[in-house]
Parts: C-alpha cells; structure tokens; sequence
C-alpha cells in the first residue's frame, strides 16, 4: 500500500486531474493486492472515492468549457472500428 508517512498527501481539492487520475490508480492497485490492514484499506477507499469525485468534477467543468467555446454540443466519442 502507498505509505502516507513517507509524503504528505496534498488535499484533493489542489490537485489537478492528472495527478488525481495518478493517485487513483496507485490506489485501485494497491487495493487490488489486498495487503495491509483493514484500516488502512479503508482510508486509501475513502480517498479513492474523493478522488474519483474530483476527476469527475474536472471532467465535467472542462466538457462545459469546450461547449462554451465550441458553441455546440459535444459530440460522443466513437472508436472507428477496423
């Protein structure tokens, strides 16, 4: 599991959406060994969570902005198939 005492985690609300789309994944993989205590297991899910939250929030706040300056809906994402 990510050691917290070794780095002081800075408060979501700073981080920007690489870097809590980064943290998010150390955590998932650190959650997926399931090593560690129960507690601790806990606290990265909790944080975890707020993380996805922020990114979400990030996600939806930069979709609005290309709307503005689109003038247009954003159209959905397809992958063209081969």
């Amino acid at each position: 599991m990510p050691k917290s005492s070794s780095k002081k985690e800075r408060p979501v609300e700073e981080l920007n959406y690489e870097e809590a789309l980064a943290e998010l994944e150390e955590i998932v993989a650190s959650l997926e060994e399931g090593q560690g205590q129960l507690e601790d297991a806990i606290r990265l899910f909790e944080r975890g969570q707020a993380l996805a939250a922020r990114c979400g929030a990030l996600l939806e706040a930069a979709e609005l902005k290309v709307k503005q300056i689109g003038g247009e809906e954003v159209a959905d994402f397809e992958e063209e198939s081969e």
